[in-house]
C-alpha cells in the first residue's frame, strides 16, 4: 500500500480531474503576495448541517460540536467541504474505503462517538466544554480514541490548553519532532514547516499528548497550532491556496487518520 501511495497526493489529484481537487501547481514567489491574493478571492460556503451516516463499520469522519462562547460559531468551520475533499483523497490513494459523500457530527458527550476511532476538533480557541462534555471526551480518549485538533492560533492557545487540561488533567503537551511515527504512518513527511492560511509569517507548530505522558506509548491527541489544515483542504477545489501547501495538508490529515486507526 505504501509503495502505491508514495506516488503522492499530487498524482492522486491528477486522477481527480473531475473534482478539481488540488489542481493548482506549486507556486513560487513571495508567500505574502500569494496569501494576499488568496485572501482577496476567497469566498464563504453556507453551513448546511447534514444527517449523520448510520454506523456500518466503514471509516466515517467524525467532527466534534460544542457550544461556542465569545463569537458566532467555530466548530463547523470548513464543514462539509473539507470532509468531502479529504474522504475523496483518502479513497483515491489508499485501500481504505471511507464514506465519501457523508460524515458525522457528534457532541463531546455523545455515546455514539465511541464507535469512531478518529475525531476532529476545530477552533478550540473558543471551546468551553461542560462537565459532561469534558467527561465524554476524556472517556473517548481513554478508550482508544484519537483526537485531531486544528484551526487555532496565537493567544487562542491559552483557552485550548486550559480546557484540554480539564479533559486530561496533568497531561504534558509536548512538541512533536519530525521523526515521530505520526509523521510516517502513511506518507513520510519531509518537513514540518507550514504557514497559517493568509498569515504566511505565522508558522505551524505540531504538538501532542501521549498516553500516560509516555512518548513511547500511543499519541492520543495531535495538535495543529498556528495552523489550519482544514482550510487548505476545504478550498483546494478553488485554488485559493498554493497546491504544494494544500497537498501537505492532505498528507498530514491522512497520516493522522492512519495513525489513529492503527494505534
Amino acid at each position: 500500500m505504501r509503495a502505491n501511495a508514495i506516488l503522492g497526493v499530487a498524482a492522486a489529484a491528477a486522477a481527480l480531474t473531475g473534482t478539481g481537487l488540488v489542481a493548482r501547481p506549486e507556486v513560487g514567489g513571495s508567500p505574502l503576495l500569494m496569501a494576499a491574493s488568496a485572501a482577496s478571492t476567497q469566498g464563504y460556503r453556507a453551513f448546511v448541517w447534514e444527517p449523520n451516516v448510520p454506523y456500518d463499520g466503514k471509516f466515517t469522519f467524525a467532527r466534534l460540536s460544542y457550544t461556542v462562547y465569545g463569537r458566532q460559531s467555530g466548530w463547523e468551520y470548513d464543514y462539509p467541504a473539507m470532509e468531502r475533499h479529504l474522504m475523496t483523497m483518502l479513497e483515491e490513494i489508499t485501500e481504505l474505503r471511507p464514506h465519501r459523500t457523508g460524515s458525522n457530527i457528534h457532541a463531546l458527550d455523545d455515546p455514539e462517538l465511541l464507535k469512531y476511532p478518529v475525531a476532529y476538533l476545530s477552533e478550540p480557541g473558543f471551546w468551553h466544554p461542560s462537565e459532561n462534555e469534558v467527561l465524554g471526551l476524556h472517556n473517548y480518549l481513554a478508550k482508544g480514541g484519537f483526537l485531531i485538533v486544528d484551526d487555532f492560533m496565537l493567544n487562542e492557545w491559552y483557552n485550548f490548553e486550559r480546557e484540554m487540561l480539564r479533559v486530561l488533567p496533568g497531561a504534558n503537551i509536548e512538541y512533536l519532532k519530525l521523526g515521530h511515527p505520526v509523521f510516517d504512518s502513511f506518507f513520510k513527511i519531509e518537513s514540518l514547516d507550514m504557514p497559517y492560511p493568509s498569515r504566511p509569517n505565522l508558522r505551524a507548530e505540531f504538538l501532542g499528548i501521549h498516553e500516560d505522558n509516555d512518548p513511547s506509548k500511543r499519541l492520543m491527541v495531535v495538535i495543529n497550532y498556528n495552523n489550519d489544515i482544514g482550510d487548505y483542504m476545504e478550498w483546494s477545489d478553488q485554488n485559493f491556496w498554493p497546491g504544494n501547501i494544500s497537498n501537505d495538508a492532505y498528507k498530514f490529515a491522512i497520516n493522522y487518520i492512519f495513525y489513529g486507526m492503527t494505534h
